[in-house]
């Protein structure tokens, strides 16, 4: 039988496999929306986006755009998805183990508390554009792990397991802000339904019910009542992944939540993502001057993101190595270190997807700023932590001297 270790570490691999080829799409579909957004197609991307979609049970309806749907709708399948993976890390996975869980804990803590300190120092005083805050807080797991995947087995399994865990801590930490500060004015009708819902929920998890299907219908009310709530839709997935068994059918060797989890990762990677990314990321470039670059929104976005994440991650993990809290990754040296903590400031997923609550009502200005600053700030530690990387995991005495720890 395969140790817990091997097990996560042929899971990671086939992770790495996915968010590879998920990076890449994300990449295309977000040049596809820019390339459209500034061409003569615009009206027609701008119409689709625009589109409205209404679903009506008798007095009960949703009629929103279809940028909304895709918002409110798909990234709940996206949530979904992260609840299930946190549950099964806590479970049986990483974060079971408080020894090897504490520096990627203590990271993910840094890298979003110093991102959103930057932005803030920046655009204080501005109550609109301080609605942003959290936007450089977020790292993009399918980016990220897609940097690594490019650079194969030159990098230690240990700093692959890190990246993952860290983000799963962080996406744990998205969920958090956006349950506290993202929330608009509350229905209570639809809270006492939504509550409801999750007492059935806990009933059938309580009670043994292994069968999916009633799982995903409740989940579909919960959904629907957290939209109406005020509370974004969102949560609905992650609280309903928490109630999915971790249980085993008569028969199979994985649990009720583990095939789940495997069946959905596909369709989020190679399906929600990317198009959520089409729908996000279509920047008119018409008037993007020096002057818009430096705007207090797009600059502390960018800083944040490039800056905060080197200085919270790499500043965080020094801190705890050296303080004896937590030991450094098996097989890696500080400029290692330093290349993972680079690529966490490529936030571009979860970073789009906050700004999309920061500046729903904050005027057409800002949806433009914020998409600017994530993409440069992005980019920039992307490249920055693929470089750092690339370097370190060559042969020779560059190689060497980064594994110095």
């Amino acid at each position: 039988m395969k140790s817990r270790t091997n097990r996560a570490i042929d899971k990671l691999k086939e992770l790495l496999r996915m968010e590879s080829a998920s990076g890449i799409l994300l990449l295309i579909a977000a040049l596809l929306a820019m390339a459209v957004e500034n061409s003569p197609a615009k009206y027609l991307y701008d119409a689709l986006l625009g589109t409205p979609v209404e679903v009506r049970i008798g007095h009960f309806e949703i009629a929103k755009p279809l940028l909304l749907w895709i918002n409110d709708g798909l990234m709940a399948i996206f949530f979904f998805l992260i609840g299930l993976e946190v549950k099964r890390e806590f479970l049986a996975g990483e974060l079971s183990d408080p020894a090897r869980v504490g520096l990627p804990v203590i990271a993910a803590v840094g890298g979003m508390a110093i991102p959103a300190a930057i932005y803030a120092s920046i655009n204080w005083g501005d109550p609109v554009a301080m609605k942003g805050w959290a936007i450089p807080s977020a790292t993009d797991i399918a980016f990220a792990l897609g940097v690594l995947a490019l650079l194969g087995s030159r990098i230690p399994q240990s700093l692959k397991l890190f990246l993952m865990t860290l983000a799963i801590v962080d996406d744990l930490g998205a969920i958090v802000i956006i349950a506290v500060f993202y929330t608009a004015d509350l229905s209570f009708s639809s809270l006492l339904i939504a509550a409801i819902a999750i007492s059935l929920l806990f009933i059938m998890n309580r009670g043994g019910v292994l069968g999916l299907a009633p799982y995903m219908l409740v989940g579909m009310v919960l959904w629907a009542a957290v939209l109406k709530s005020g509370v974004h839709a969102t949560l609905a997935g992650v609280l309903t992944a928490f109630f999915v068994p971790f249980k085993k059918e008569p028969g199979e060797t994985r649990t009720q939540l583990e095939k789940l989890e495997h069946d959905l990762q596909p369709s989020v990677a190679y399906g929600v993502l990317p198009l959520f990314a089409f729908a996000n990321a279509g920047i008119p470039f018409e008037g993007i001057t020096l002057d818009s670059m430096l705007h207090p929104v797009p600059l502390g976005i960018a800083a944040g993101l490039f800056i905060g994440n080197q200085i919270g991650v790499f500043g965080f993990s020094w801190l705890a190595i050296k303080f004896g809290i937590a030991k450094m990754p098996y097989a890696a040296g500080w400029m290692q270190l330093y290349g993972v903590a680079s690529l966490c400031g490529v936030g571009f997923t979860m970073s789009l997807f906050i700004a999309s609550l920061a500046f729903e009502q904050g005027g057409p200005d800002f949806a433009v700023d914020d998409r600017l600053g994530i993409l440069l700030g992005s980019l920039a530690s992307g490249l920055l932590g693929y470089g750092v990387l690339r370097f370190c995991s060559g042969n020779g005495r560059a190689a060497k001297c980064c594994r110095l720890g």
